[in-house]
């Protein structure tokens, strides 16, 4: 009578560890269903690192432009305007905010 129980121990614990593997599989972190999930990222994270390479290479030739053997006069102009809030006499200011 303890027989077929006893042979029936083994099959069902092999079941229940195949259930929890293939629910981790399909539920898990790295799962089946989270794939949506890392595309979007991944998509979001691409953009991201887009606006980066634009604001990189921006910022390459503003220190292009500032290089000291050959400087850019406009750009100059411009810093020494904005950081200093200096003028020429015969300009007008207009207040932006």
């Amino acid at each position: 009578m303890l027989k077929p129980t006893r042979q029936a121990i083994a099959p069902g614990i092999s079941l229940v560890a195949l259930l929890v593997i293939a629910a981790y599989a399909l539920l898990g972190p790295t799962g089946v269903i989270a794939w949506g999930d890392y595309r979007q990222r991944l998509e979001i994270q691409k953009v991201e690192l887009a606006r980066l390479h634009e604001q990189r290479d921006a910022l390459r030739n503003r220190v292009r432009l500032l290089d000291p053997r050959a400087v850019d006069p406009d750009l100059v102009s411009e810093l020494v305007r904005r950081d200093l809030n200096v003028a020429h006499p015969d300009e007008i200011i207009v207040p932006l905010k």
